[in-house]
């Protein structure tokens, strides 16, 4: 795998994207705590985003599954460019509005780059090393994650809130020239048989090939139980950073969560040789609740570190097993409304998250919020157990029928 140049051409332009996304998202969290008082606020500034990405996200599937998927992410990159100038603008005059204008681009960039990214790895690494590619991807994103977040605090130490932006969009350039670079060979002729695919119905055309693969559909209702946690992510670190009124505080909780996902993503691997696909995902999942349920212990700098260390490496065992079933399982000719199908549910999960994180810190406070979310997440894995065991629904096993599929 690693004598592959697409490999590490992915992998370094993930890790220089990734340093211009959080110096970025670092910068949005500043300017808000500036400028809005409210939790609830937040929420829905940071939403509008998810909203307008949420429209977009069928087109995004027919158009990834219609194209070359290098295209894709080279117009996607070079949406990302063009959403740091309405940032930058919003710095200058101190519009809240152009901050929104910002987030609906660059979400609308993300709803065709990261499903066209998942749907181009299969293409570039062999089968059997998709959890190793899956894992080092997250990796490097994480790494990435740390390393922009601590330069970001250090920055607006000694620079302007501006200078953050503008890291973002070299970055994000940088990303565009790796992206030329990329060779995939996609094939003629399973590139006709995609694009004789009957696209018309969009998403509606990929819940009976769902049907046909209930392990595929129940890994993605699976992801569900961690996006309540990572849903909330950001407003719950500045509300902590409030509570122990303490700035260097968001830091360490992405240092933290960070460097145990990165730990988790290589431990993952030995565990998979033990654990079935299944076990591994109801074990970590059921680990993401029992981080929610220490966050009631906010006031300790030590829980709170060790819930965020918990929920990371849960988070990278759980993450890249998920993958691994989808990019499997489903066939690869769906694989572009699939992914995009994902991202939609996603952020749909994301929306209602960030509203009622918002309404429920204004309201009723952290501690109260974070131990129903624990008791939301223990019910859903609970009840997605008691369904796989009753459906005999095999997580680990390709569906023989991927051969009429793909």
């Amino acid at each position: 795998m690693w004598r592959n140049h697409n490999v590490w051409i992915i992998l370094m332009g993930e890790m220089i994207a990734g340093l211009g996304l959080w110096t970025g998202i670092i910068g949005n969290l500043e300017f808000m705590q500036e400028k809005i008082p409210s939790d609830f606020v937040k929420a829905l500034i940071m939403s509008a985003g998810l909203l307008a990405g949420l429209l977009v996200g069928p087109l995004a599937g027919k158009t990834i599954d219609r194209s070359k998927k290098k295209t894709v992410l080279l117009v996607a990159g070079l949406g990302r460019m063009v959403s740091v100038v309405f940032m930058l603008v919003a710095l200058a005059t101190g519009s809240v509005w152009w901050m929104v204008a910002f987030m609906i681009s660059i979400q609308l960039s993300a709803t065709f780059y990261f499903p066209a990214l998942q749907a181009t790895i299969p293409l570039v690494v062999k089968e059997e090393h998709l959890l190793t590619m899956n894992g080092w991807h997250m990796n490097v994103a994480t790494i990435s994650r740390v390393v922009g977040t601590a330069l970001a605090g250090i920055m607006l130490v000694y620079w302007s809130l501006s200078s953050l932006y503008i890291i973002s969009m070299a970055a994000y350039g940088a990303l565009l020239l790796f992206t030329l670079m990329l060779r995939i060979d996609e094939g003629e002729k399973r590139e006709a048989k995609v694009k004789n695919v009957e696209n018309k119905g969009g998403f509606m055309e990929v819940f009976p090939v769902l049907k046909a693969y209930p392990a595929v559909g129940m890994t993605l209702m699976m992801t569900l139980i961690p996006l309540l946690f990572i849903g909330s992510f950001n407003l719950v670190v500045i509300n902590i950073s409030e509570i122990q009124n303490s700035a260097s505080i968001k830091g360490l909780i992405y240092a933290f969560e960070g460097i145990a996902f990165m730990i988790g993503t290589v431990a993952v691997k030995s565990l998979a040789k033990k654990w079935g696909t299944a076990s591994i995902l109801f074990s970590f999942a059921s680990l993401v609740a029992v981080s929610e349920f220490m966050l009631y212990f906010v006031q300790s700098q030590a829980i709170t570190l060790a819930a965020f260390a918990i929920l990371g490496f849960a988070l990278g065992c759980f993450f890249p097993t998920a993958m691994v079933v989808f990019q499997k399982q489903m066939p690869k000719a769906y694989h572009g409304r699939f992914f995009s199908f994902r991202n939609m549910l996603e952020r749909m999960m994301f929306q209602v998250v960030l509203l009622t994180t918002g309404a429920f810190l204004d309201i009723v406070g952290l501690q109260t919020m974070v131990i129903l979310f624990g008791l939301i997440s223990m019910t859903m894995t609970a009840v997605f157990f008691v369904q796989t065991k009753r459906r005999n629904i095999q997580l680990g096993q390709p569906n023989e029928k991927d051969l009429e599929y793909s």
